[in-house]
């Protein structure tokens, strides 16, 4: 028997770090993100032998350990170890054996939630294995906070909905870990627009998001009144960015998406680098109209959007620069999960 499951990653189109404790605490935050046919997949086969075997195939990392109530939390593959472990507490109780096999579609630190979004593609597998009574919310909200608490991985809450809901969603985050996921019901047109507008870019190289968030978060509770202004105003973009998409009033998102970037570099440092900012220069010069960094910032994907005709132009120019630009689509599912005999 094989159980099956994938999630999606996303783009954070805008809001992003408002669902970052403690400033959605305080604050509240709001994120407006859509998710991309790219996923992290798991697939966990039950054993009869009293083993674990943890195989992280994009990663080339595996480990074969003694199936146990809890597992060690060591720095290797800790994310599925995790899991296993909340599991195993909260649900069945007893040691499990099992395959778990792994695959990621990006690379760790690209800004496209991988890790989140693993977590919520691993506890979904376990999920449809245990016949486990979680919905949407439940299944979110533990995956956060096994990453956030268990594991006490720094970051937002933004990414595990995200993969379980799927599709276009303007989120509003609340003290005591309430959040509100509102599907937005957007035109097919203008999101095959938006997907044809938008050229996602790997820039090659990644960067640890918990370096930058921690000094974001740090910001918050020493009251760094730039910091806090610039984050009030990138969360007021998710509601603009929402507006935008609704009316169908395309023209407005790279200026919206460049307001939230010249924002989201106050709101820490480390966010970019001459690096980045010099492409970005490029990029505008190029036809685009604004874009950002995925992610917390420092590396990863980047993404602009190039209105009319003018992605080809800018494409030409990132492919002279290095790196990769990604092909993708919008997609409208989130979690799914099987199981073959």
């Amino acid at each position: 028997m094989l159980i099956r499951s994938k999630a999606p990653l996303r783009l954070g189109l805008a809001g992003g770090g408002s669902d970052v404790s403690p400033f959605s605490d305080l604050y509240g935050g709001a994120i407006l993100n859509a998710t991309i046919n790219m996923y992290a997949y798991a697939t966990i086969e039950p054993r009869d032998d009293n083993k674990i075997v943890l195989n992280a195939v994009d990663k080339g990392e595996y480990y074969e350990l003694n199936s146990e109530y809890q597992l060690e939390i060591n720095g290797q593959l800790d994310l599925p170890k995790g899991i296993y472990n909340r599991v195993v507490r909260d649900y069945s109780k007893k040691p499990l054996a099992f395959t778990l096999t792994t695959y990621v579609d990006a690379p760790p630190g690209s800004g496209l939630g991988t890790s989140s979004t693993l977590v919520t593609a691993i506890l979904g597998a376990f999920a449809e294995w245990l016949n486990l009574p979680l919905g949407e919310y439940d299944l979110a909200h533990l995956a956060y906070e096994i990453e956030r608490i268990d594991l006490d991985m720094a970051g937002g809450k933004q990414d595990q909905y995200a993969a379980t809901f799927g599709g276009v969603n303007f989120m509003e985050f609340y003290d005591n870990d309430k959040v509100i996921v509102n599907p937005l019901r957007i035109k097919p047109k203008i999101l095959n627009e938006l997907a044809y507008n938008l050229v996602l870019y790997y820039t090659g190289t990644s960067r640890i998001s918990a370096q930058i968030i921690d000094a974001q978060r740090q910001n918050v509770t020493q009251k760094k009144e730039s910091s806090i202004e610039a984050m009030q105003k990138i969360k007021q973009q998710a509601s603009t960015m929402k507006e935008a998409l609704l009316k169908g009033e395309l023209h407005q998102i790279g200026e919206i998406l460049d307001f939230g970037w010249q924002q989201k570099k106050q709101m820490a440092d480390n966010i970019t680098n001459p690096e980045i900012d010099e492409l970005y220069r490029k990029v505008l010069a190029a036809g685009a109209t604004g874009g950002k960094i995925s992610g917390a910032g420092g590396g990863g994907f980047m993404f602009f959007y190039c209105p009319g005709n003018s992605r080809h132009r800018v494409i030409k120019m990132l492919e002279e620069n290095g790196g990769q630009v990604k092909r993708y689509e919008f997609v409208t599912s989130g979690l799914q999960t099987w199981t073959i005999d």
